[in-house]
């Protein structure tokens, strides 16, 4: 099955609540031998990319879906593409005055730093707790840390998608409607993962289009400019010629 992910009006609460689950794993170290027990992600997705001097995982991303309106961002976001896949089947948001949902598609890169920075801060909680039969009080056993680095990557997608609909003028949706599907596999993404390695990926959600970041407005703002300009022409006095003199 696809992974799902779900994003409320915060994301922020989204990437608080994987955080604490990473800690609360991190804390069962203390009362187990065998190894971080978490519920995996069980897909996600990778590709291979010459654009980012951080290196790729070669695992190759789901085909692009055809149709759909490409979209332009607000704000830069390198190695982004968001398509607007139309309505998600007729419906409004009611928490958000009946705007119309669409459907996205979107192509990104959790960078490779981004993973890193979560599973150091990850690896230091769970340092603070860790007591090993056989390892020093607080050494994380290397057996651990595949899950460290699950944990870690999927942090990582969840802050991704929570820039791209930022950037892209969107606005998430609480309950089912607001769930993501990563459309790649995790596991694989996993296997022999290492740190500073950016992780490609596509991913489907619903969302509505934040009114105060549409493209309509700003198209309105340059015409109202263009228009005060023609105006400003207009009052200005044309130059007079110069009277003929005529000579005998």
């Amino acid at each position: 099955p696809l992974p799902i992910i779900h994003i409320s009006n915060s994301l922020n609460k989204i990437a608080m609540k994987f955080s604490t689950c990473f800690t609360l794993a991190a804390s069962l170290l203390v009362s187990s031998t065998s190894a971080f027990v978490v519920v995996q992600p069980s897909s996600l997705m990778v590709a291979s990319s010459s654009s980012s001097n951080l290196a790729m995982a070669e695992v190759p991303l789901e085909p692009e879906p055809e149709g759909g309106e490409e979209l332009t961002a607000f704000s830069s976001m390198e190695e982004t593409r968001m398509k607007n896949m139309g309505d998600f089947d007729g419906k409004t948001s009611e928490e958000h005055d009946n705007l119309p949902v669409y459907k996205f598609w979107l192509q990104s890169v959790a960078q490779g730093e981004l993973i890193k920075g979560y599973k150091i801060n990850m690896v230091k909680e769970a340092k603070k707790n860790a007591n090993f039969p056989g390892f020093r009080k607080g050494q994380i056993p290397p057996y651990a840390m595949p899950k460290m680095n699950a944990f870690a990557i999927q942090e990582g997608l969840i802050k991704t998608i929570e820039q791209a609909v930022s950037a892209y003028g969107l606005k998430s949706l609480s309950g089912s409607d607001g769930e993501v599907e990563v459309l790649e596999n995790v596991e694989e993404m996993c296997k022999g993962y290492k740190d500073g390695t950016s992780l490609p990926f596509t991913a489907t959600f619903n969302c509505i289009f934040d009114p105060t970041k549409t493209p309509v407005a700003a198209a309105e703002v340059v015409i109202e400019v263009e228009a005060e300009e023609e105006v400003e022409a207009e009052e200005e006095p044309a130059a007079e010629e110069p009277e003929e003199v005529e000579t005998e």
